[in-house]
C-alpha cells in the first residue's frame, strides 16, 4: 500500500455558536465552513473522504500538497473571521499523520488516520500538529517552519510519537525555527548550563527547582511541591520531571492542562498527555486561557548558579 498524508481539520468554538445562533442558523454556519475546507483541500488535490460535524477528514497523496492545504486554510480563516463577534468566531484545529491506510466502503482506516485524528484532538484553535513522517517528507527547499513538540503520548498507543507544530503564521519566521527538511532531533545531553533548572511563578509564589530535584507535582494538594489553591486544579494536577537534557510537563488532572510558549500565542492542549518545555511560557490548569480567571502559572529556565527559593 502507497503511503498518503491524512488531515483533520476541526472547528472549535461550534457550541457558542449553536447557543447564538440557534440550531438551524448555527448547523448553516458550520456546514458552510466545512465545506470550504473541503473545496480548498480539493483544489490542493486531496481527496474528501467524510465530513463529521464540524470537521473533515482528507487523504492527500502528497506529503507537500496537504501541509499547503492546511497552511493555507488556517491563514485564509484567520482572516475571515477576524472581524466576527466573538461569540461567533470558530477557530480550526488540525492533525496531520502520514503513512498507508486501507480504504474501505468510502472510509479510511489505519494508524495515521487515528494519529491525525488525537493530534486534532491535542492541537488548540490556530495550530496545526503534525507527526514527525510529515516533516522528513517535505521536500528541502520548503519554506514552512515547524518545531519539535517532542514525544508526546497519545490515548490509545504504546509508544510516544514525536509531534511537531507547524508554524503558519507568515510573521512567525525567526531563526529559531527550524526549516523542516533539516529538523534533526536535539543533542540528548546538552551544556551543562543549559535548562539546569526550572522557575515557577503563581501570584506572590515563585520557585525554582534544579533538574536534580525533579520529578515535581503542581495541584492543590498542601503536599504537592509546587501548590495552586483553585478548585479547578486537581490535587496533583500537573508534573514536570527532567529527562535526556530537557524538561517534561505531564497532565495527571481531572480537567486538562494548557501550555503556550512565549513566542507564539498557539496553545499545546493536554489531557493525560506530555510535551516537552521548550521556552519559557505559561501553563493553565484547569481551564483554557480563554478563561480570563484561569490559574496560570508562568515558568522560565535558568542555569544552576541561580539561588533557589523554597516553599
Amino acid at each position: 500500500m502507497a503511503e498518503v498524508t491524512v488531515v483533520f481539520a476541526d472547528l472549535t468554538g461550534s457550541t457558542g455558536v449553536f447557543e447564538s445562533l440557534g440550531n438551524a442558523k448555527a448547523t448553516q454556519a458550520i456546514t458552510r465552513l466545512t465545506q470550504w475546507i473541503g473545496k480548498v483541500c480539493h483544489a490542493y488535490r486531496g481527496h474528501v473522504v467524510k465530513y463529521l460535524g464540524d470537521g473533515v477528514l482528507v487523504v492527500f497523496p502528497d506529503n507537500a500538497d496537504a501541509v499547503d492545504a492546511v497552511t493555507e486554510l488556517q491563514r485564509v480563516h484567520r482572516d475571515r473571521i477576524r472581524n466576527w463577534p466573538e461569540q461567533l468566531k470558530m477557530r480550526l484545529q488540525v492533525g496531520v499523520a502520514r503513512g498507508e491506510i486501507v480504504e474501505q466502503d468510502g472510509d479510511c482506516f489505519g494508524d495515521a488516520v487515528n494519529l491525525a485524528s488525537r493530534l486534532s484532538d491535542l492541537s488548540g484553535p490556530d495550530q496545526i500538529l503534525a507527526t514527525d513522517a510529515v516533516i522528513r517528507h517535505l521536500p528541502s527547499d520548503t519554506l514552512v517552519r515547524s518545531r519539535s513538540l517532542g514525544a508526546l503520548e497519545i490515548r490509545g498507543r504504546s509508544e510516544a510519537c514525536l509531534v511537531h507544530r507547524i508554524e503558519w503564521q507568515a510573521e512567525v519566521m525567526s531563526e529559531s525555527f527550524t526549516v523542516p527538511a533539516s529538523l534533526t532531533v536535539p543533542p540528548a545531553t546538552p551544556p551543562a548550563a543549559v535548562l539546569a533548572s526550572i522557575e515557577l511563578c503563581w501570584l506572590d509564589i515563585n520557585t525554582a527547582f534544579a533538574s536534580t530535584e525533579l520529578p515535581i507535582f503542581l495541584g492543590r494538594d498542601q503536599d504537592a511541591h509546587f501548590v495552586v489553591q483553585d478548585p479547578r486544579v486537581s490535587r496533583r494536577h500537573a508534573r514536570i520531571e527532567y529527562r535526556a537534557g530537557k524538561f517534561f510537563l505531564e497532565d495527571v488532572s481531572s480537567y486538562g492542562t494548557w501550555v503556550r510558549f512565549s513566542d507564539n500565542a498557539a496553545v499545546v492542549a493536554l489531557r493525560r498527555q506530555e510535551c516537552v518545555l521548550l521556552l519559557e511560557g505559561e501553563i493553565a490548569l484547569g481551564a483554557p486561557f480563554e478563561d480570563f480567571t484561569v490559574p496560570t502559572v508562568s515558568f522560565k529556565f535558568a542555569d544552576g548558579k541561580m539561588h533557589l527559593q523554597k516553599k
